[in-house]
């Protein structure tokens, strides 16, 4: 029994998959600057608004994207005939030869 497989790592990751939480955090950011420029009779506190708005959205931002790219990576095993043929492998690309 053999019980050393190789494995291929795959990402499906494509910008479809975060653009939804880009528009959101673009929303977020646009609305903290508009709650800035109405305090902005007091610059201390339109300052502190920005801030507050960005280090607590932020985390919630990465931990969305984190998620996402982790829900997409796949780990396939590799067939044993594609293993013993490195020319076909996808870790080892072809050079294209260009035409003049």
């Amino acid at each position: 029994m053999n019980t050393h497989d190789r494995y291929r790592f795959i990402c499906t990751l494509s910008f479809g998959d975060i653009y939804g939480q880009i528009i959101i955090w673009l929303i977020v950011i646009f609305a903290s600057l508009a709650a800035a420029l109405s305090l902005m009779n007091s610059p201390i506190y339109a300052f502190l608004t920005i801030g507050l708005i960005l280090v607590i959205s932020l985390p919630f931002l990465l931990f969305a994207f984190v998620t996402t790219l982790l829900n997409h990576i796949e780990f396939a095993v590799v067939p044993p005939e594609e293993e013993k043929s490195p020319a076909t492998s996808p870790a080892a690309p072809q050079a294209a030869v260009g035409q003049a």
